[in-house]
């Protein structure tokens, strides 16, 4: 089902957004690192359709270089999740919506490599100025929101090295891996209105550096 970027579509996935009931907070999970990504809506490079924002981040980062993800990064002291994941926004890719472009939050993730991720859904209903940061990002990309719908977008996969299975999401020939994986599933699921929780899906070994 193609999504028209309009304000019909706007407030629908607000409304779904709304409806989420966020996983409460895990007390264990405190000694990590927090945190925070902007599930970015756009229209899709086509016109055709709304789609969100993924970045190829610059080989040049000491951590998680080469890798897929939403804009987003550590939150500073004092800092919530979503005004980290508009900072973030704006420094990594130059977009500046307001906190009032913000239709909700996804739960928190936990990763192997010491992050606690909250998910901040913003809508930019400008785009056209992205403008990507290249000491941080190598390529923006708009994955159309029908991409992520398709039943058979997302596969799991089992590791000698864990336990739980491993989310990935195909993309142009390739597969992205959790964290991006599974915030994206779990945004799939929310606009289907499910109550899907993700924090248990495992992240691939490179991934946990």
């Amino acid at each position: 089902m193609i999504r028209p970027f309009t304000q019909a579509t706007r407030q629908q996935i607000a409304g779904c957004c709304a409806a989420f009931v966020r996983a409460p907070s895990d007390g264990a999970l405190t000694s990590l690192k927090r945190a925070a990504v902007a599930i970015t809506l756009v229209d899709a490079d086509d016109g055709n359709g709304t789609a969100l924002l993924l970045t190829l981040r610059a080989a040049g980062l000491r951590a998680h270089s080469n890798q897929w993800a939403p804009p987003g990064g550590r939150c500073d002291q004092g800092e919530t999740p979503v005004d980290a994941a508009l900072r973030e926004l704006q420094e990594e890719i130059g977009l500046t919506p307001g906190v009032e472009s913000v239709l909700g939050m996804l739960d928190d993730y936990p990763t192997r490599s010491g992050y606690l991720i909250t998910p901040v859904v913003v809508w930019a209903a400008d785009s056209s100025r992205i403008a990507p940061n290249p000491d941080e990002v190598a390529s923006v990309h708009r994955i159309a929101l029908t991409d992520i719908e398709h039943a058979d977008a997302f596969n799991f996969v089992s590791i000698p090295e864990s336990e739980r299975s491993v989310i990935r999401f195909g993309y142009e020939g390739d597969f992205i891996h959790a964290p991006t994986a599974a915030l994206i599933y779990q945004f799939r699921e929310i606009l289907a209105g499910r109550q899907t929780r993700v924090a248990e899906l495992e992240q691939p070994v490179f991934a946990w550096r």
